[in-house]
């Protein structure tokens, strides 16, 4: 089930649609049912040439019994010159009305939270569905270590398949580069690239969402596919490395970080090795967090 059928929920539908996918059949669901109906006819219309068939149906939380992930994409936008966290008043209202009739439905699947700022209401799922902490999964840096990925394999002209390199922390301004981990098949990008270019790139990759929104109004193509990633991920089982939003239990606070990702859920989060100023960085992410999270526990 996909909540919200704005463009981010749409981008994934039609991400979905566009591949092959263990997904059998996507019901989409929003407050506006005539835009999820609207949806729904459009998608449908790309069945006959789509490489899978997919039933895609418009549907109400009471469907979400038998669904194993339900999708939370809902919420307000974000506008431009706004930062993800000062959306947090107005979607975590959203969300509490959103997870209540599902879990009231017998929802025993897996949330995946999108919407933002998706660390805290990550965190916030899980604490209004009780659920474990492995089944509530937040797409956390996920489409950011993605552009990371990307601006390195156009300075070092390899595949950014090659290339394994994480933002974590924060889905936001806070994030960070984990650059003593960052290697093309072994070899460090930091001794490929001078710190000034690292340094440089970092922000780039931070600040690009809000160099999209500024030109088009809204980011949804990229983490359409990244999503579609992470569903593949849980329901084939694949206990991939994704640095996904799940439950840091030394912080007590969900954010972004490499995590084995499979059926059930987060299998695992990793314990890497920061250095010193990595460890300082992320201990500001993490504080900017429990921030965000007191602001919206007081909603």
């Amino acid at each position: 089930m996909i909540v919200g059928t704005g463009n981010v929920g749409s981008s994934i539908a039609y991400a979905l649609l566009n591949q092959r996918t263990p997904v059998k059949e996507i019901i989409l669901t929003d407050i506006n049912m005539d835009d999820a109906e609207g949806e729904v006819m459009d998608l449908r219309d790309a069945l006959a040439v789509a490489p899978s068939f997919l039933k895609i149906r418009t549907g109400s939380y009471e469907d979400a019994t038998d669904c194993d992930i339900c999708i939370i994409t809902a919420g307000a936008n974000q506008k431009p010159g706004e930062t993800r966290t000062d959306l947090v008043e107005k979607n975590a209202k959203i969300l509490q009305s959103i997870v209540g009739p599902i879990m009231a439905s017998g929802f025993d699947g897996i949330f995946l939270v999108v919407s933002n700022p998706v660390d805290t209401l990550s965190f916030l799922t899980w604490s209004y569905s009780h659920l474990p902490s492995e089944r509530v999964i937040g797409s956390g840096t996920v489409l950011d270590s993605a552009r990371l990925r990307l601006c390195l394999s156009e300075r070092l002209n390899v595949n950014p398949k090659s290339i394994h390199a994480y933002q974590i922390g924060e889905h936001g301004d806070t994030e960070m580069a984990l650059w003593s981990n960052a290697n093309v098949g072994g070899e460090k990008i930091s001794n490929l690239l001078p710190k000034a270019e690292l340094d440089e790139i970092e922000k780039s990759v931070r600040d690009k969402a809000y160099e999209i929104i500024k030109r088009k109004g809204a980011t949804h193509y990229g983490i359409g596919a990244c999503v579609v990633r992470i569903i593949n991920c849980i329901l084939n089982d694949e206990r991939r490395v994704l640095p996904v939003s799940s439950l840091d239990d030394n912080a007590g606070i969900y954010n972004g970080f490499p995590a084995v990702v499979g059926r059930e859920g987060i299998i695992r989060r990793l314990d890497l090795d920061l250095t010193e100023a990595e460890g300082v960085k992320f201990q500001k992410s993490v504080n900017a967090l429990r921030s965000v999270l007191k602001e919206a526990q007081n909603v």
